[in-house]
């Protein structure tokens, strides 16, 4: 497996996107996907070029974020993306820079009660409105925002929304312009959508964020 040529790739679609969006390629930032990846596919991803990576568990977080290069730690920026429970959050505070996944106002009040620092946030919404997933509404956003709003230590930066499961990437076209224009009327700057099978119409409907794992690092062996 060669991941500086797949970095490589997937800059180039980054790019041609941002091109037929008529946006800088600067507005998009690329976060490495490292469920179940191992440490040294890590560092080679960094090496390529890689500076944001995202964990969806905090315990396989721990042991990779304690065990990797200081140099890939202090040089890059962890983003929490999988659900994080209420009594994980002590330790997710030691290890990720970002929480994409703020799907409750628990949730929010019980990060800023162990904080000390601003955080950044994002507000987790569930598009589909799928039933089994986590996420937000859209119809809770408002409410959600002006109560987080009263927590001092956290800074929603925007959204991360989460499509259903498509086969063709244009089918989830509709759900991505439609957290676009949500992010708009929420007046937020960032929106993390977007993974392997379909980040390049994400981008071209407005995504700030795009996760990508397989096509950095292959198909997961879990």
């Amino acid at each position: 497996m060669c991941i500086e040529s797949n970095v490589e790739d997937i800059d180039q679609r980054i790019a041609r996107a941002c091109e037929r969006a008529g946006r800088s390629v600067t507005e998009v930032v690329l976060v490495a996907a490292t469920k179940t990846v191992p440490l040294q596919l890590i560092e080679r991803a960094y090496n390529a070029g890689i500076r944001h990576f995202g964990e969806n568990r905090v315990q396989e977080a721990k042991g990779k974020i304690e065990a990797i290069d200081s140099m890939v730690r202090s040089g890059s920026t962890w983003h929490m993306l999988g659900h994080l429970q209420t009594n994980k959050v002590n330790s997710a505070l030691r290890l990720f820079d970002v929480v994409q996944s703020i799907d409750s106002v628990k949730l929010a009040k019980v990060l800023n009660e162990h904080l000390d620092h601003e955080l950044p946030i994002l507000l987790e919404v569930n598009m589909g409105e799928e039933s089994g997933k986590t996420g937000l509404s859209a119809n809770q956003l408002p409410d959600v925002l002006d109560r987080i709003a009263e927590f001092s230590h956290l800074q929603v930066q925007g959204l991360m929304a989460m499509g259903p499961l498509v086969g063709d990437p244009e089918e989830s076209r509709p759900f991505f312009r439609k957290a676009r224009l949500l992010r708009d009327s929420l007046g937020l700057k960032q929106l993390s959508m977007g993974m392997t099978n379909d980040f390049e119409v994400a981008i071209e409907e407005g995504a700030t964020m795009v996760r990508i794992g397989r096509a950095i690092f292959g198909k997961r062996s879990y």
